[in-house]
């Protein structure tokens, strides 16, 4: 009898798992009225442009996690700068490496950091653009010098506005000035692009920095 009432009994309890373990799979009961709570989606549905479990692309995981499992930055930006352009001359076959000079581009990395971040700019609206004086101390007055004059004349070749720099104690002036002081919106462009903006003007620096690495750069320029 006793042997009796425990088969019966497990038995009950396996038929409330199985029934839990069915539930559980299954789609949650339609409440009264037929409408899903919300935030719930019936079964084997999802919100409209979700993307479904496991559909992540390779080139989405690449991105994340790069081949091998290795961090995907080459490290701060002179860094991954010079990183990029060493791939640039390994994978050329016509690299002449007796002319390659690395250290050049990083003295010129180095000058930028400095202009960039430890610069003091003051800006004055003149007629038709901006004037500003660019200074420093130390390394950073001839950094200053190194770079912005040079660029002056990438700005100069630009059509909208004409640009000329000349130095000053502890740094340079910087003049840009619209070609047509009637035009309005270069004017309102230089001005609120100000020293920063009209710094990364042109798309000379890729190429440039490249040249430089190959020994390419003309002796006059030396930065």
């Amino acid at each position: 009898m006793k042997r009796s009432l425990v088969i019966a009994l497990g038995s009950a309890a396996l038929g409330s798992a199985l029934v839990v373990g069915v539930w559980a799979q299954g789609p949650p009961p339609m409440p009264p009225g037929g409408q899903m709570p919300s935030g719930h989606m019936p079964h084997g549905q999802r919100p409209p442009g979700a993307m479904p479990h496991g559909a992540m692309t390779h080139d989405m995981h690449e991105q994340h996690h790069p081949a091998g499992g290795g961090p995907g930055m080459a490290g701060q930006g002179a860094f991954g700068a010079m990183s990029e352009v060493v791939r640039i001359l390994e994978t050329d076959p016509a690299t002449d490496w007796s002319k390659v000079d690395m250290e050049r581009l990083r003295q010129h990395l180095i000058d930028m950091d400095e202009v960039v971040l430890r610069a003091s700019v003051k800006a004055t609206q003149v007629p038709g653009g901006l004037a500003m004086d660019v200074t420093g101390t130390g390394r950073t007055v001839r950094s200053i010098r190194a770079m912005v004059i040079p660029h002056s004349a990438e700005l100069e070749g630009m059509p909208a506005w004409s640009a000329k720099a000349e130095p000053i104690a502890d740094g340079v002036r910087l003049i840009v000035v619209a070609r047509d002081p009637g035009d309005a919106k270069t004017v309102a462009r230089i001005r609120g692009l100000g020293f920063a903006g009209l710094l990364v003007q042109g798309g000379h620096h890729g190429p440039h920095h490249l040249a430089m690495a190959k020994g390419e750069m003309p002796a006059a320029h030396k930065r």
